[in-house]
Order: C-alpha cells, then structure tokens, then sequence
C-alpha cells in the first residue's frame, strides 16, 4: 500500500513539474505576464501618439499658417456684380475653426467699375475699425461710430479717418471674383491703401 501511494505521489510531482517552465514559473503566469506585458505597451503607446499629436501640430503650424496667408477666396461669379454698381459679399475666413460658427463670415464692399475691374473693400472704417455702409443714393460710404465718409473710390471725403478704405488685392479665375484674404487689409501688410493724398512716389504705403 505504502509503495502504490509513493507512486501516485511521485505521478504528480512529475505532472506539476511537466507544468512548470524554467525559472520554476507555470504556463498561467507566463501567460499572464505576458498579458500585463502586451497591455503595458499598448497603454505607453496610447500616451505616446497623446504627446505626439500636439508636438508635431506645433511643428507643422508654420506651413499650415503660410498657407492660410496666402489664400485667395472667392466670392461668386463676377456677373453677380453689376457694372457701375457697390455691393455687399461675405467670404469664409481661411483661419476657421469648427467652433467658430457664423463668426466665420466676413464681409466686405465689392464695388466693379468695368467688364473686368473689380475694387474690393474692406468694411472696416480705417479710424476704429467700425462696419461702414453704403448709400447709393449719395453714392458715400458713411460710418456709424464717428461720421467717417468715404468717396464711392474709398478716399476719404469727411469725418475722422486719418486714411481711405483699405481694399483686397482681387483676381478673376474661370469667371470667377477671387480677393486675396489670408490676411486683413491693414497697413501692416501689402494690402493696398486708398487715400486722399495726391500721386505718390516711390514705395510710399499710399501708392496703389
């Protein structure tokens, strides 16, 4: 009896052994090992696309933001602009954001002066920056803020504004009025200026 119970033992040592894997570990805690091994990589790669994602929006920013500056938009077909006449367009700024919502419309003065000659203003006054309007019975342009008025040209007839109105640069494309509105008519870029002064010379700002 003694020896048939040696025996068993000896059968399962050798069945607990046969389970075993070097390093004296079992196939269930290589198994699970493994398992925390394999969710510890996937966690480290989760957390490093997290912390790539914003480094390489920051180092693709510059070409994104190049792009934008140099964006032509269009504002319609040019027969939507009758010649002789001023009207009121609204673009789509190039720097939207999906949480902008209307904001993202800008307006602006297209005013076309032949077949293929379009000005296009910027709505802003040129003394605060206030929304100007156009009348065509006076064929003016008048602000509302501080009694800004503008010549039908965007020279400044009366009122506050140091300056005339500032216009897009403007092409036509496949029938198409397109402005040039990466960047605001300012006097910070090369957006040309309208004013009252006489011809220019040179580089002068007011040339154009």
């Amino acid at each position: 009896m003694t020896e048939e119970t040696n025996m068993q033992s000896e059968h399962s040592g050798n069945l607990e052994h046969a389970h075993e894997q070097p390093g004296g570990m079992t196939k269930a805690e290589i198994s699970r090992r493994w398992l925390l091994m394999k969710i510890g990589i996937a966690f480290n790669g989760i957390v490093g696309l997290a912390l790539a994602v914003p480094i390489v929006g920051y180092l693709l920013g510059p070409a994104k933001k190049d792009s934008y500056y140099k964006s032509w938009v269009s504002l319609g077909d040019i027969e939507k602009y009758p010649v002789g006449t001023t009207r009121l367009a609204t673009y789509v700024n190039p720097w939207r954001s999906p949480t902008d919502g209307q904001t993202d419309d800008i307006a602006c003065w297209v005013r076309r002066t032949g077949q293929q000659q379009f000005t296009v203003f910027a709505i802003n006054c040129a003394h605060l920056g206030c929304p100007v309007r156009w009348f065509p019975q006076s064929q003016l342009f008048m602000c509302p803020c501080h009694g800004g008025v503008y010549y039908a040209n965007g020279t400044v007839a009366a009122g506050p504004p140091p300056r005339g109105l500032f216009k897009y640069k403007n092409q036509i494309v496949n029938g198409e009025l397109q402005i040039f509105a990466g960047q605001m008519p300012t006097l910070s870029n090369t957006a040309k200026l309208v004013t009252t002064i006489g011809p220019c010379k040179g580089d002068s700002p007011c040339a154009g």
